[in-house]
């Protein structure tokens, strides 16, 4: 079962009714309504985006990274999502020159189970990924954003800068993520 970990994005309810589509077994479950033991009955995760920084939030998203990378289990952090899983595995975030807005193109650069050529993301952010632990591998970049894609080793541990959610591209990425389970 694969659990959606809402930490308050306006656009968790397109991944929600992207699921719905689909055959998966999921559950959403609020940021602050998760512990680490819940986390056993699920055998991958997805966090969401969010609207505001929250202290907690964070700690408690950076649990759940341990808890994946140490179980290995699939997990796509999406926007924030991706922002926390480099922060909580040594990479950096910057805020940005321009907030970016709306479908822009990325290329991906690497094989990878989720996508390939180039992208149409819808983007949402004004804060981004600077620096990635040598333990990532950068899978897609744009004009703007260097790691708008990213993989932890081989394991199936990725994040997107972009909101998946929201693009016909992005939701076959969605696709393929949940069909790693």
């Amino acid at each position: 079962m694969l659990v959606v970990v809402d930490n308050g994005s306006v656009y968790t309810e397109s991944i929600l009714d992207f699921l719905k589509k689909t055959d998966i077994t999921f559950e959403q479950l609020r940021f602050d309504k998760i512990s680490i033991i819940s986390l056993s009955k699920y055998s991958s995760i997805i966090l969401s985006g969010r609207r505001q920084n929250n202290s907690k939030m964070n700690a408690i998203n950076a649990k759940i990274i341990k808890h994946a990378v140490e179980n290995q289990k699939p997990l796509l952090g999406i926007c924030y999502g991706a922002e926390i899983l480099a922060l909580t595995l040594g990479g950096t975030i910057k805020k940005m020159e321009v907030p970016r807005q709306g479908i822009h193109k990325i290329d991906v650069i690497k094989d990878n189970p989720i996508c390939t050529g180039k992208i149409d993301a819808f983007e949402s952010h004004s804060y981004m990924v600077a620096k990635l632990d040598s333990n990532f591998s950068q899978l897609a970049k744009s004009s703007k954003c260097e790691f708008e894609i990213f993989q932890l080793n081989n394991y199936n541990i990725f994040g997107t800068q972009f909101h998946p959610e929201m693009s016909e591209d992005g939701r076959i990425l969605l696709g393929k993520f949940i069909s790693i389970q």
